[in-house]
């Protein structure tokens, strides 16, 4: 199966649980089972322990903005109808060493700062050359 170029390829054994349950509004990380650290980005085996018993585990979707940046020149074609658009990366509460990269919505750059609290919320995800679309899930600044 071809996946159009930018689209995530949601059926990737690697994070097919992650789009599945972004699918269903749900946040879901890798957590192992015997030491039970999380485990961001995916892996055959835990970061920590090297054991192999890992399992999507879900989380709260409330974190920290860690970082972040405004996106003002599409590097890639496909993005050009999103520009201006944020970029950040957010701690995750259950593990703040967990963070994840993400698009950041519903705020202006003047409103972002370290540490800021965020909550996950969903959104399609969908370019102008391509038909598909996929419910991702991003970060805006918490109420």
């Amino acid at each position: 199966m071809s996946i159009p170029f930018p689209m995530p390829d949601t059926e990737w054994e690697a994070t097919r649980e992650f789009w599945q349950a972004a699918s269903e509004n749900r946040l879901v990380i890798p957590r192992c089972s015997a030491c039970q650290t999380w485990n961001w980005y995916p892996g055959e085996v835990c970061r920590a322990c090297h054991d192999g018993s890992l399992s999507w585990t879900p989380v709260s979707g409330r974190g920290t903005l860690f970082s972040w940046a405004l996106v003002d020149r599409a590097f890639v074609p496909a993005f050009a109808e999103e520009i201006p658009y944020l970029t950040g990366l957010v701690s995750l509460a259950e593990d703040p060493a967990v963070r994840l990269v993400t698009r950041l919505v519903d705020c202006e750059p003047g409103d972002l700062r370290m540490d800021l609290p965020m909550q996950v919320v969903y959104r399609p995800l969908r370019f102008p050359e391509t038909p598909d679309e996929v419910m991702a899930p991003f970060f805006a600044p918490a109420i």
